[in-house]
Order: C-alpha cells, then structure tokens, then sequence
C-alpha cells in the first residue's frame, strides 16, 4: 500500500517529526477506488497567516505620524500593530519577544524605530505591505532608556541606565563617536549618580541645545557644537517626563510628587513656576500635600487661545480605589476625564510636524491597558472618537468561537440593520483622526461572519468579509434570566463559581436565521430571527430531567421521573406534559434534603422586550436530580427545517421539538446502543453515586500530584477541550461543583500564569508521546492510569474492542459511566442497513467513538406539524472510532457534500402571506444515480482517525489514522476549490487536510504548538481555505490553508505608507529672518560623523542586518535610499542625455567648420576671374 506523507512549512519545505502523525489511507475494496474523481491535490494547499484583529495585547508604548496618519502600538511580548484608517490594520513581531519599551516614527518616510527591553533598536520598512526590519543594533554594555528622533533628522540619540546618551545614524545604523557622558552633563560637584537618561528632546528653536532629564530630578541643557552643558535645572522629586513649549524658552516638567515645574530657559537658579493640579492648597500657604506622580505631561500651543497641558496620574492619595485619570488643562479650566483601564500612554495629535510652531492640538489618543481611547479636544466636554477598529473583542472573555465563510450574501445587511440601533450616542461628530494608508485590492468578495460567544452570556457577530472586521450585532442571552442583585442573593443552584451566563457552544442555521445556544448552567436557549420588535409576556420554558443511567442502577428515585426506555417510532417519549410550567413547582431546596428538579438559573418572570434582531423562542433547562447538579452540556445542533433542537452531556441525549416547545427524546447514552448491538456496554462494578476512591490508593496519589485535577481517565480528558470547564466526577467526594471558561480550578481570580501552567500539565496528562521532554516526569503515571485501555490501533477488530476493558481500576469503571455525546449531524439518510429510501436522522457521536443513527419521522407541514408529534427511533451503532467523535458530514455518490436541510428564513412576526412564503421546506437532495448499491458515504473523523463508510450497506471503505501520539482537538468537513476535504488541528500543533472520500494527506504543517487552552476552545476551520483562533485573551488570529489565497494575498492586504507632501516649515517673519531670531539649524553631519566623532567601539553595540533580506532590500529601495538612488538614476539619464547633446554639437561644428573651408575654397578660387570668365 502506498504510503501518503505529504507535509509542507509556512516558509518553505522543512523536516517534520515522523511521529506527528500515521498518514496510511486503507481503501477497502478497490474498485471503490475510481468511484468519485478527486480534484484535490497538495498543489492547492499551503498554511500561512493573514491578519490579525482585536486589541494589542498587553500594550507598552506608542508612536504616531502626524502626516501619513499612522498609529503603531508595541507590546510587551514584542509584537507591533499598525493601525490607519478603518480596515488598514497590520502586524508584525520582533523575533526575540522582548518588551517593546519606546517606537519612533521617521516622520513621512515609511519607516519606524523600535526599542526593545533587551537593549536592541530595530528598523522597520513601512513602505511593504508586509513590513520587515532593514537593520537592528544589540547593545552589550548598556541598557536602553529612552530614544529622541528629531524631526528630519536621521541621528537617532539613545539615553542608557547609566546616564550616558549615545548617537546613531538611522541610514546605516551605525554609532557615532560622539558621546554624552553623565559625569560631564551634571555639576562637577555632585556627589551621587544622576540616575538613568529619562527624557531628551532638542531645543524647538536651536537644534544645536540638546535638553537632557535625569532621573534624580536634574535637567540639564546641552551645547551639542561646544560640548558642554549650558545649563543646570536641580529640583528635590524625580522626574518622569519634560515638555517643551514651542518657542523654545520654557519648559515643564512633570514630577513624582504630583508637582508640575516650569522653568525659563536662561533663569536655572529655580522654577518660574510650581503647580500641584490635583493637590489641596493650605490656607496657611504652606507646600501642598504630595500627590501620586504625574508619568507623562504635554505642552502644546494654540495661535489663537490659550495652551493646552495633558497629564496622566498626580491624582490624590486620598482618591483610593478612583479609576486612572486624564487631566486636561486649558487656560483656567481643568477637565480630569476618567478611563475605564490603567493608562499605558498617550499622545497629543497636532496640526503641524514642526516643534517650532503652534501646535494646534486636536485630539489626545489614550492607550489603556485594555483599550484605545481618542478624545476630541477641539469640542466642548471632550467627547470621545467612535473607534472604527475591531478593538472590542474582549469586552467581555470570549469562550466560544465559530467561523462562517461564503455564507448567504443578506445576512451580513440584516444583521447590520439590526445592530445599527444598538451603537452609542454622544461621540464626537468629526471623522477618525487616525486616517492613513489604503485598502487592499483583493479579489475575494463572498461573505464571511464570525460568531463569538463570551462570558458575560453575550454573543457577537462580526463582518469578516475582505480581511477586515468590524461588530455587526450584539446579543444579550443574560436577558432572559433573573439577575443575583448581590452575593446574599445568589442561588445555591448555581454550578459554576461565577460567570454563569457564558456561553459554552453554539449551533447556527445561516439560511434559516435560527440561534441555538448553550451555557456553562445547563442551558439552552433558542432564538429565532425578526425585524420587528416585540414585547414576549411570558418567556417559554421546557425543563428536562436528565439522569446517569449508572445512578438509576444503584439507587433509583422511586419518587423522581425515570429515564424513558427504547422509544417507538412515532411516539413521543417526554417524561413532561407538552405545555410545560413556565417555573418548577415540583422542586425541592430545602436546607434538610437534597436538591431535586431545580433549575440553575430562574427564568424572568416580567415581559421580556425584545428589540429586533434575535428573539428567544424556547427556553430549556436541565435540573438538579436527587442532589446531583446537571452535566455541562458538551454538544448542540439545530435544524430549521425539522424544527427540533438537539444536545447531549455526559449522562445522555435529548431532542426538543422547539415548534410545539415539546420534549421528544431524553435517553441515557446506552440506551442508544440496540440490545444486539455488539458495542453495547453493560454497567460493569457500579459505582455509588458522590462515593470517595479511597480504596484505591496507587491511582488516587497519581492524580493528587496532577494540581487537584479531575481523577477522569485519559480519554475524559482528551475530550476536555469539548466542554468549557471540568466535569463532576463521582470519584472526587470533595468536587461539588465546576468551574466557569474564565475562572481558574483553584479560585475564581487565578492568574493568567496560573491557568497556563494547569493547562501545560493537562496536555501532558493527555498526550503522553507526543514530546518525549514533556512526557518524562508522567510516563509512569500515564501508564498506570491508561494500562486499560491502551490498544495497538492496526484492525477493525481491534477498533471494535479497545474500550472494552474488564479492568477493575475506578479509571475504567469511570471511563465507561461517562460516555458523553461529543457531536451530532442532521442529515436525510439511510437509518437502516435494510432501508432503500432516504429519510431524515440524526448522526449521534460519542467520546468513546461510537457512531450511532437516530431516525426522525416527521408529521406533513402545515398546521399538521405543531399537532402530530414527531416520531423518534434509534437504530442502533453504524461504526466504532478510536477516539471521542470530532466531526460528521454525509457526501453523495458523486463525493459533493450534503448539507443539512434547512427552512428558509420568514419573519416569525410579519403577515401571514409572508409567513407561508417562507415557510416552504427546502426539498431534500435526491439520491444520485449511480451504479453501485451505496448512494451516500457517511464521513467520520474522531480524535485519532478517519473513516469513510458507505450507506445503506454500512460497510467502511476508507479509514486514516490522523495521529497517534497526539489527538485532533477541531476537526471540520470543509468546502475547498470546489471539492471538499477534512482540516484537523491537532494538540501537538499540526494542522492537517485529508481529501474526502480516500481520506488522502494533502497538508501537514507544524504549525503552533498549543500551549493555552484559549487556543483549544476557539480554533476553528471554516470553507475556502479559511481558519481562524483566539492567539490572546484580546485578539483574533485569522490563517488561510488555501494555496489561491496566500498568492493573492500581497494584494489583499492594505498599505502602510502612501505618498504624501511633508507640510511646509513654518515662515520665520522678515523681522526674526533680519535680525536671527527664528529657528536655528544644525548640521549633524559635522559633528556626529566619522569624520569629525570618529568609531564608536565596537564592542559597544552590535550591527545585525535584517532579515528581510533581498525583498527588505527591495522595499527599502522605495524608501530614503530608493530616493537617493531614483535621483542618482535620474541624474544619469541627464547625463547621457547632455552627453548626446554633446555629441549632436561636436558634429554641428565639424560640419559648419567644413562647410566654411568649403566656401573658403570657392572664394580664393573665383576671386580674380571677371565675370565673363565664369
């Protein structure tokens, strides 16, 4: 058999791991072989990312260019994000990580300067759409603290911790020999350290004056040509930043004490003047109390007004628990504007790049830690700008995510009709501020939505379309609930720590608008959409009991609702009446007896308003039973066209009919498997319900070692990544209840770090051979807990039986009670081997691997379907996995995918006729001809494998084993250059496509190691190439898989830099130009290079190019050096140019001077004839 493995790099084709994954496609019979003609090959693959939305995470500095209307933003893990108009977003990283402390823009030239914690400075190349780093300088001797560019300047001067200020030339970025040192600056007398370089900026009339701060609170002016310091300004409070104002005379600086200084250039004995702004005055004229230090202030000009001074911080001590503050102080008015996160930094947005000019202030751009906030100044009350940047996908954590691409071309309008009503009043009625840059010219134009659900029981749609982002509708599921008013009012039912509105997964039906959701309190709401608002009076209410069946075998509730036995086709098998109580009346909560048939939230009792958009239709909850709380549910899907909801946990399955709010099914997951069913388990050694493993002292250590974690067994685990939070588990006498998707396993307010580290050591416990470093310290451990039920996976004998272990451990006893429902499939199908007609089922997946089909027989339409109810049958297991059940899809005898039927979409609250218009059923795909027996094949892929089988006749005909020391945390079944494949992501980091049927290997990829949870519960693949996952707690990362889309993808990204005139420098006046009392200028040249400085030593700071290579080179070719180069290009085609000119000339006067000698000739030789002789 050949041997498929096919793997290819994002940068090229590199050696991956042999053992990532067993790419060995086993067809069954032949000739099944030439049944469907494949058009995919690996030519049409390749792995690369595209953009990156949301807020920066953990933002450190910023930076902005006045003329192309910029902003980059740095982190402090080395990322950089460059933000212009709206939709012009890019980002890019510095390769060691480090903190990025300081950015510098070269002002209109298209490129940046960044200073990292690690003492390197780096040039970047704006003038790409893919910005690259022309060159870096590492620093051995000194640590960088602050970096000052003036304007059209290209020397660079660079403050170190030990005071000294050092020179580069951006052009070659190299150091100059000129150098500052700290005991030459300060007072010959001073006795102490002046402390590192916290400020330098040139004088805005005299470039030749440098202005340089030191932390200890002494500034100093420096005489750049005379290499000596002018000036010394001494104050007793460190300072934290210095301001000049733009006529060169005065300065301010800002204090740690809450003080502002002003001082006169030339008066250095003390300050002009010594300002608390937020500090209270004594009456008795003494010093004002010391207030916090103010970090950063400005001093900018109006031509026709008073200066405007911001700061950040200087607030009172006595102002405990106050938010973080901007001060803006304006002539006598002072404006303290308050910001919902801890200001990182914040610019002021100018009229002019010049220094010496009035600076006109506009705007103020506020980094906060977890926002971006630009305030208008130019308005009364200082309104914010409305942001155009996706910046708010964090608003609340996001805990679920799903991709739709090429989705139903009115989906995105209605939605934004919808969410248009929903924007914020009272911004500032101007245009961004922050304008550059152009959009892409991309030819991709279908529609792309992406679906996030997050914690506070929110849910966002996004406008995903042509690489940008941007919040289409908001939707609000916390409304249909009772809110807690405190902690005393907060029900003992709950059973999550705190946020138990969020959303765990979601199921979506883009033709039929119909919204089904599912939260971390047993809950799902249905929701169906309108463009109408209105006013539901009594919110619809279905409660559903569901049991372990292992509970009824121990100790069945005589008094409480059994679990229903095998159902009949065709009748309904709810415990409930059909019209439910909208409250539990039958509930128990007494302090005495255990907790039964009480829900975890309590459903709203007043009219419920709903605006349009999504509007609840049905409302189910799990309850409490005999004191044990609900599983978490871990599956959910919606069909528009039947009409029912379906979703699972660990303890079974239910079926909801949402049109006449009945519950049709509620069974137990071995229930599901048929009496002859060769996977059917038999509860083996029952365990008492909440009974302590004490008896079994070698596992129970085991797991204490592993941070309190769920004593489960390895495949529980493996399927975490299904469930937002840790299951109950009988085996943990102690374990009451589960944590939410942001809570930590400890307490609710664990650290990032914390989480990080759980969550490395659970992805050890899984996945034991995938790193040999990562799995050295648990190989006993795993080997003890997994002896039971580790099979060799080479035949489908050994598939059928490798869970079927006999083994007396509590791992196996809880292995085999806690087989959940993992995934579900809507599909017109054969339910029955002996069937020869297609009819509507449900594919039902399990984390044991099993696959098993559940017949639906559904009543005419009309008004016969919200009266005759609808028939339910399981039929039993079709095939058996390795592996908990990833994904399910069905394909045609031709190999096109058949989606689920849907009903398009009506507005439940219009006219009637339009009601009927809509409500016509979307026919069923016809089976194909063909000439097999088989018209459909069934698609399958678990956490381990692949198989494809062919129905009716149930019989496999290809299989793949995806991994086997690692598991598939996503899988989808995805449309691809008109053909259709598998994508996997894998724990271990691989991405992977299979093509459908054969299940050959077209892509592996080595891709991101997963080391965070976060990156689990939201990576998902979407058709066309597209994918997409959460890479921080604040930001989108979207990647394409599609060979089509990383070619074009050049185009389809914006540009950074457009060419734009620089302003004109300001006019100095006749009188100021006469009499020198404007600006004056210095030649940098002369005294910082080699020249007259000399070499900087070498072993002071290290040059090392970029690794943008040629296509840097190329992109710098159009930046300060292609000019060069354009003008010395140009220079030489006028010089060709006079050249043949030259030569034209030269041959002009050679045929004038023959023809002169000519006529000469003629002259002398008729000068004595007469003229008869002629």
């Amino acid at each position: 058999m050949k041997k498929f493995n096919i793997r290819k790099v994002l940068d090229g084709l590199t050696a991956a791991s042999s053992s990532s994954s067993s790419a060995t496609a086993q067809p069954g019979t032949p000739k099944e072989n030439d049944v469907v003609q494949e058009t995919l090959q690996s030519e049409h693959f390749q792995l690369c990312k595209t953009v990156r939305h949301g807020f920066p995470y953990q933002p450190s500095s910023m930076a902005f260019d006045p003329v192309q209307k910029i902003l980059a933003i740095g982190t402090q893990t080395g990322a950089l994000r460059l933000f212009g108009r709206a939709g012009v977003e890019c980002y890019c990283q510095h390769e060691s990580g480090a903190a990025v402390i300081q950015l510098q823009f070269l002002i209109n030239e298209g490129a940046l300067v960044s200073a990292l914690a690690d003492d390197s400075i780096h040039l970047w190349n704006l003038r790409q759409k893919i910005p690259a780093i022309l060159h870096s300088l590492k620093f051995n001797r000194e640590r960088i603290t602050y970096c000052h560019l003036p304007f059209q300047s290209k020397w660079l001067y660079i403050g170190s911790e030990r005071g000294n200020i050092h020179i580069v030339n951006v052009e070659s970025f190299t150091l100059s020999g000129y150098v500052i040192m700290w005991n030459k600056a300060i007072e010959l007398s001073t006795k102490t350290h002046p402390g590192p370089v916290v400020h330098i900026s040139d004088n805005p009339m005299d470039e030749g004056k440098l202005l340089i701060g030191f932390e200890c609170g002494v500034v100093v002016l420096w005489d750049l040509k005379c290499k000596k310091a002018d000036y010394r300004y001494n104050y007793d409070e460190a300072i934290h930043s210095v301001a000049w104002h733009h006529e060169g005379k005065q300065f301010v600086c800002s204090h740690s004490d809450g003080t502002l200084t002003t001082w006169n250039v030339r008066t250095p004995a003390k300050p002009a003047q010594i300002i608390t702004p937020h500090g209270k005055q004594p009456k008795d004229g003494k010093k004002p109390e010391p207030c916090k230090p103010i970090l950063k202030v400005e001093y900018k000009t109006t031509r026709a007004g008073d200066p405007f001074m911001v700061l950040s911080g200087g607030l009172s001590y006595d102002t405990v628990g106050r938010r973080a503050c901007l001060t803006v102080m304006h002539g006598k008015s002072t404006a303290v504007l308050e910001m919902d996160y801890p200001i990182v930094d914040f610019l002021t947005l100018c009229e002019t790049p010049y220094p010496n000019d009035f600076q006109e202030p506009y705007a103020v751009v506020v980094l906060l830690e977890k926002d971006l906030v630009v305030i208008d100044l130019g308005q009364i009350g200082y309104p914010i700008f409305e942001s155009p940047y996706p910046l708010s996908v964090h608003e609340s954590p996001v805990t679920c995510c799903e991709y739709f691409a090429d989705c139903p071309a009115e989906l995105i309008p209605a939605l934004y009709s919808v969410g248009i009503r929903q924007k914020r009043q009272g911004y500032s009625k101007k245009e961004w501020p922050i304008s550059g840059g152009n959009w892409g010219q991309g030819t991709q134009s279908y529609p792309e939505i992406i679906i996030t659900g997050h914690a506070d029981g929110s849910i966002k749609f996004w406008d995903a379309s042509a690489l940008m982002l941007q919040v289409l509708y908001k939707l609000k599921t916390a409304k249909v609930f009772e809110r807690a008013r405190g902690k005393e009012d907060k029900p003992n039912t709950d059973i999550v720590d705190e946020d138990p509105f969020a959303i765990q997964t979601l199921s979506w039906c883009p033709e039929g608008r119909m919204l089904c959701v599912a939260g971390v309190s047993a809950h799902v709401i249905i929701y169906r959409f309108s463009k109408q608002e209105v006013t539901t009076e009594v919110v619809q209410l279905l409660e559903v009991r569901m049991q372990c069946e292992f509970s009824d075998v121990d100790s069945p509730d005589p008094g409480g609702d059994q679990t229903p036995t095998q159902p009949t086709s065709g009748a309904s098998t709810s415990p409930q009446e059909s019209e439910p109580p909208t409250q539990p009346s039958t509930g128990t909560n007494s302090s005495d007896g255990p907790r039964d048939n009480i829900p975890c939230l309590t459903v709203r009792s007043s009219p419920l308003k709903q605006s349009p958009g999504y509007q609840v239709e049905l409302v189910i909850q799990l309850v409490w039973v005999s004191g044990e709380p609900p599983q978490q549910i871990t599956s959910l899907a919606i069909n528009s066209s039947y009409g029912l909801v379906v979703f699972g946990n660990s303890n079974g399955l239910a079926v909801v009919d949402y049109l006449q709010k009945t519950l049709l099914l509620n069974m137990g997951t071995s229930e599901l498997y048929s009496p002859s069913d060769p996977y059917q388990r038999q509860p083996h050694s029952p365990r008492k319900a909440r009974q302590p493993s004490g008896d079994i002292p070698t596992v129970t250590s085991c797991m204490s070692r592993l941070s309190n974690l769920y004593s489960e067994s390895v495949k529980k685990l493996r399927s975490s990544h299904l469930t937002l939070c840790d299951s109950n588990d009988g085996s943990n006498a102690s374990e009451d209840r589960c944590k939410s998707p942001t809570s930590g396993s400890t307490s609710p307010c664990n650290s990032d770090d914390e989480r990080k580290q759980k969550f490395i050591e659970k992805v050890k416990f899984k996945s034991r051979r995938f790193s040999k470093t990562v799995a050295n310290d648990f190989a006993k451990m795993s080997r003890k807990i997994s002896s039971s039920s580790e099979q060799k996976p080479d035949q489908d004998a050994k598939d059928n039986s490798f869970t079927r272990s006999r083994s007396s451990s509590v791992t196996s006893i809880d292995r085999e009670s806690r087989e959940a429902i993992s995934s579900f499939y809507f599909c017109e199908s054969f339910p029955r081997k002996t069937d020869s007609v297609i009819s509507p089922c449900v594919l039902v997946g399990t984390t044991q691997g099993s696959v098993m089909m559940v017949a639906l027989s559904l009543p005419p339409g009309g008004d016969q379907r919200l009266q005759q109810p609808v028939g339910i049958a399981s039929c039993g297991t079709l095939v058996r996995l390795k592996g908990g059940i990833m994904t399910m899809a069905l394909l045609d005898s031709t190999g096109t995918l058949l989606p689920p039927s849907y009903e398009p979409w009506y507005d439940p609250n219009a006219s009637d006729e339009e009601k009927e218009k809509g409500r016509r059923r979307r026919p069923a795909s016809p089976p194909s001809s063909q000439e097999g027996p088989d018209g459909q094949f069934a698609v399958l892929c678990s956490e381990k494998q692949a198989k494809v089988v062919a129905l009716p006749s149930q019989t496999r005909i290809y299989k793949h084993n995806i991994t086997e020391s690692s598991f598939v945390l996503r899988a989808d079944v995805v449309q691809m250059a008109g053909a259709n494949c598998i994508a996997c992501f894998c724990a271990n980091g691989h991405i992977m496509t299979l093509s459908l049927p054969s299940l050959r290997p077209l892509l592996d990829v080595n891709y991101l190691p997963l080391t965070d949870m976060r990156i689990a519960r939201t990576f998902c693949f979407s058709n066309l190439g597209q994918a997409l996952y959460l890479t921080s707690a604040t930001e989108i990362q979207r990647i394409t898989y599609s060979q089509e889309t990383c070619d074009n993808l050049q185009e389809m990204l914006s540009e950074l830099f457009t060419p734009v005139e620089t302003p004109e420098a300001p006019n100095r006046g006749f009188f100021k130009g006469l009499f020198g009392g404007g600006a004056q200028s210095l030649d940098r040249e002369d005294l910082f290079g080699e020249t007259a400085a000399g070499k900087a030593s070498r072993s002071l700071a290290q040059h090392i190019p970029g690794p943008g290579g040629m296509e840097g080179m190329k992109g710098a070719a159009s930046g300060v050096v292609g000019d060069l180069a354009r003008a010395r290009i140009a220079l030489d085609e006028r010089g060709q140019k006079l050249g043949e000119l030259e030569e034209r000339t030269a041959a002009m006067m050679a045929s004038a001077e023959s023809f002169s000698k000519h006529a000469h000739d003629m002259m002398l030789k008729y000068k004595d004839k007469k003229w008869y002789q002629l």
